[in-house]
C-alpha cells in the first residue's frame, strides 16, 4: 500500500472517516487490486483510535465489495472497474456550471401557490390519519372507500356528475391512469381522436399501448368539428372545460354533438378535467359526464387544484368498462398512498375542499389580472394573450419574430424561466412562437419583475 494520509475531522463518526478515505484511496487508484491492508490492530494503533472502529470501517467496505476478508491473511483490496470512477463521468463541468445564469423567477405551470396552502390543517388531519388502525394495513385496490364518497358527493355538487362511489377508481395521476385504461381499451380500439395542440402527456400513454392518433385542430376559437366527419376513430380523448394548452371551452352545442357520435358509433369519450375549478368570469361549466355517463370516462385529478406531490387522482368509469377494470387489475396493489387518501377524505368530509378551492380562485384571479395587466403595460401591441378567463396560465403570443427557442433563451440570461408550446403540438405549429406561462406560485410582486425582466430580454 502506497503512503496515505488521514486527516480527521469533527463532523462525522472516525470509523466513516476511516471507510470513506480508504474508498477514496481505492477508487484512485492509489492502493491497487489485491494490496493488503493494514490489519485491524495495525490501523487502530497507527491513527490512535479503538479497534472497534477500524472493525467498523472495514467491514462497510467489505459490504460494499471494495476489499475481502481472507481468512488470518487479512484484507484485500477486490479489483473495480476503472471507467465508473472517472472524474468526468460522475463530477458536472466546473466551467459550464458557474456559466448558468441563477433563475430568479420560475413562470412554471405544474405548481401551487405555497402561501394559502392550509398546512396546519393538513398536518392536523394527517396527524389524526396516523391514529387510524387501517393506516397500519395495505389499502384497498381501487381506492379508500370513503375518499370515493366524498368524490361522487363533490362531483355531482360542482360538476354535475352523478356517480355510484363504486365506479370511481383512485390512482396517482392522469397519465398513470390513463395507461391503465389504454390496457382495457386497445382489445376493442386501435386509434384514438386527441386534440391538436393537446396534452402530451395523454399522447404518451396512448401511445405507449400502439394506438394511433388522429389529430383534431384546436384553435384559440375552439376545436374544429367539422374535422370529425373525416376521422374513423371511435375513442376521442378532450379537455373541454379548459383546453390544454389553448384553454378555450367547449360550447354545449359541441359537447352534444361529440356524445352524439360516441353513442352513434359505440366509442367512449376521455374527458380530462383537469382544473375545472378555476374559471374567473363564470362558474365552471357541467362535465361531459353529467350529460351521459355511459360513454364518458371522467378524469379529475388533485394536483392542480391542491397539491402535486399528493399524487391523487381519480376516474369515473361507465358501467360497461368498470367490471373488465376491476376484474383485470384486482389482484395489483394501489400506487395511491393510502394516507394521502385517508386524509383527503376527512378533509373534504370537514369542509375544507370547498372553504380551499373558494379561497384560492379568488387569489388565482388577483393573480391572473396581475399578469395580464403587466403583459399589456409593458408588451402592448406585441403580443397577443390566449386564455386567461380559466386555469393557472395564459399562453402568449409574440409578435416580434423570433422563434420560441430565441425567446425561452433570452428570457433565461436575464434570470427568468419561461416554457415552450411546440411540445403539444402534433403538427405544424403556430407561424408565430408561442409562450407559456404559469402564476400560480408567484406573488404579484414576482409577477411584475418577471414581466419586466422578459421586456428588457425581448426587447
Amino acid at each position: 500500500m502506497k503512503n496515505t494520509i488521514f486527516v480527521f475531522k469533527d463532523d462525522s463518526p472516525k470509523y466513516k472517516q476511516i471507510y470513506e478515505q480508504f474508498k477514496l484511496f481505492i477508487e484512485r487508484g492509489d492502493i491497487a487490486a489485491d494490496d493488503s491492508l493494514p490489519s485491524i490492530r495495525q490501523l487502530a494503533d497507527s491513527l490512535q483510535v479503538s479497534r472497534n472502529t477500524t472493525l467498523m470501517a472495514y467491514e462497510q467496505l467489505v459490504a460494499e465489495g471494495y476489499i475481502r476478508g481472507e481468512g488470518r491473511k487479512g484484507y484485500f483490496v477486490n479489483e473495480l472497474e476503472p471507467l465508473l470512477f472517472q472524474d468526468d463521468l460522475v463530477l458536472p463541468n466546473k466551467k459550464q456550471t458557474k456559466s448558468l445564469t441563477q433563475v430568479l423567477l420560475d413562470f412554471r405551470a405544474g405548481a401551487v401557490d405555497q402561501t394559502n396552502f392550509p398546512l396546519k390543517i393538513w398536518r392536523r388531519i394527517s396527524n389524526q390519519v396516523l391514529t387510524l388502525q387501517e393506516s397500519f394495513q395495505y389499502g384497498e385496490p381501487f381506492g379508500e372507500v370513503c375518499l370515493r364518497e366524498q368524490i361522487a358527493t363533490y362531483l355531482l355538487q360542482s360538476r354535475g356528475v352523478k356517480t355510484d362511489p363504486n365506479a370511481i377508481i383512485i390512482g396517482s395521476s392522469t397519465q398513470q391512469m390513463l395507461i391503465y385504461l389504454g390496457q382495457i381499451l386497445k382489445d376493442d380500439f386501435t386509434s384514438i381522436i386527441v386534440e391538436d395542440p393537446g396534452y402530451d402527456g395523454a399522447r404518451e400513454a396512448f401511445q405507449f399501448h400502439g394506438f394511433t392518433l388522429e389529430p383534431l385542430p384546436v384553435y384559440e376559437s375552439g376545436a374544429d368539428f367539422s374535422k370529425l366527419e373525416q376521422m374513423t376513430s371511435r375513442l376521442i380523448y378532450v379537455t373541454p372545460s379548459h383546453q390544454s394548452p389553448i384553454g378555450v371551452s367547449m360550447s354545449i352545442q359541441q359537447r352534444q354533438m361529440l356524445i352524439n357520435l360516441a353513442n352513434k358509433m359505440h366509442g367512449y369519450i376521455i374527458e380530462d378535467d383537469y382544473d375545472s375549478e378555476f374559471r374567473y368570469t363564470q362558474q365552471p361549466f357541467p362535465a361531459l359526464a353529467s350529460i351521459d355517463s355511459k360513454r364518458v370516462i371522467y378524469l379529475g385529478n388533485f394536483s392542480k387544484s391542491f397539491l402535486p406531490g399528493i399524487r391523487l387522482s381519480y376516474m369515473v368509469l361507465p358501467q360497461l368498462l368498470l367490471d373488465r377494470y376491476k376484474n383485470q387489475f384486482l389482484h395489483f396493489e394501489s400506487n395511491t398512498s393510502l394516507l394521502s387518501q385517508l386524509t383527503m377524505a376527512t378533509f373534504m368530509e370537514e369542509g375544507e375542499w370547498n372553504r380551499h378551492i373558494k379561497r384560492m380562485r379568488l387569489v388565482y384571479t388577483r393573480k391572473m389580472q396581475c399578469l395580464v395587466s403587466e403583459l399589456k403595460k409593458h408588451f402592448k401591441q406585441n403580443i397577443s394573450i390566449i386564455g386567461e378567463q380559466s386555469g393557472l396560465y395564459v399562453l402568449v403570443k409574440i409578435h416580434l419574430n423570433r422563434s420560441e427557442e430565441w425567446l425561452i433563451e433570452r428570457a433565461s440570461i436575464y434570470g427568468v424561466k419561461v416554457y415552450p408550446t411546440s411540445i403539444y403540438f402534433i403538427k405544424k405549429n403556430s407561424d408565430e412562437a408561442i409562450i407559456k406561462l404559469g402564476f400560480s406560485n408567484l406573488t404579484c410582486e414576482e409577477i411584475q419583475l418577471g414581466v419586466k425582466l422578459l421586456k428588457k430580454a425581448w426587447a
